[in-house]
């Protein structure tokens, strides 16, 4: 129970620290542009139509497995900023560049593609963020999937990253987050992955010593078999 209290000082401590910072932040988010408020959500916004998917759900397919992904109907920006980064592949090849057993992973930074970058990892994203979207019944259970961002004093308005991602390892180490960053999605499947990922080997950065990579992100489309059952079941029931 005295190591449990005393990892929770840490990470504490840590994310203090983080946000009275202007280049660093807590979760690592976006250092790119970070003052571009998302005007793309504009014309994300125009993309949606009654034909969108309300949650769809993602595999991230990485070398240690695969974690699927449900996003939620009620962030409709970070929905469909994720659903055009996937389009783009904007994440293939991305490395896991902060991970803490016991607490979350993180990825989205395109800098990881790029091994002379190395010093700026946590630092990259797409040149916007996308504003904040707080929603009370959301919060940070194992599993859930946030954006992260630049902390409080250079970001007042919470502002996500245009990119960045953390997925929670420990729920216990990470409801003091609720209401802090955006929580956009929660993990179905691959729970195990994502305990594998955490439990790899870091420098004092919480760097993986090894590559954690993924490989690719993809949209799990609903099965058109299902759609056809689901409509013959309709005229059954009629």
């Amino acid at each position: 129970m005295k190591h449990l209290f005393s990892k929770l000082a840490v990470i504490g401590a840590f994310f203090t620290a983080a946000a009275l910072s202007s280049t660093s932040c807590s979760c690592n988010p976006n250092h790119q542009d970070e003052n571009k408020d998302c005007t793309d959500s504009t014309s994300i916004v125009t993309n949606m139509n009654k034909t969108v998917i309300e949650e769809p759900v993602f595999d991230i397919i990485t070398n240690k497995g695969t974690i699927r992904v449900k996003l939620y109907s009620k962030t409709p920006l970070h929905r469909e900023n994720f659903r055009k980064l996937v389009a783009e592949h904007f994440y293939d090849s991305i490395l896991f560049h902060r991970v803490i057993d016991g607490f979350m992973i993180q990825a989205g930074d395109p800098y990881t593609k790029d091994t002379s970058k190395v010093e700026l990892y946590g630092q990259g994203g797409p040149g916007y963020t996308v504003p904040a979207e707080f929603v009370n019944e959301y919060y940070h259970k194992k599993g859930a999937l946030a954006a992260a961002r630049r902390g409080d004093m250079a970001n007042p308005k919470k502002a996500s990253s245009g990119s960045q991602f953390y997925i929670v390892q420990d729920e216990n180490a990470c409801l003091h987050l609720d209401g802090q960053y955006t929580i956009f999605g929660e993990t179905v499947d691959g729970f195990d992955v994502i305990d594998r990922i955490a439990k790899v080997p870091v420098d004092r950065m919480d760097r993986p010593l090894e590559d954690v990579r993924i490989i690719t992100i993809k949209e799990v489309l609903p099965e058109p078999e299902a759609e056809v059952k689901q409509a013959e079941d309709t005229v059954k029931v009629q």
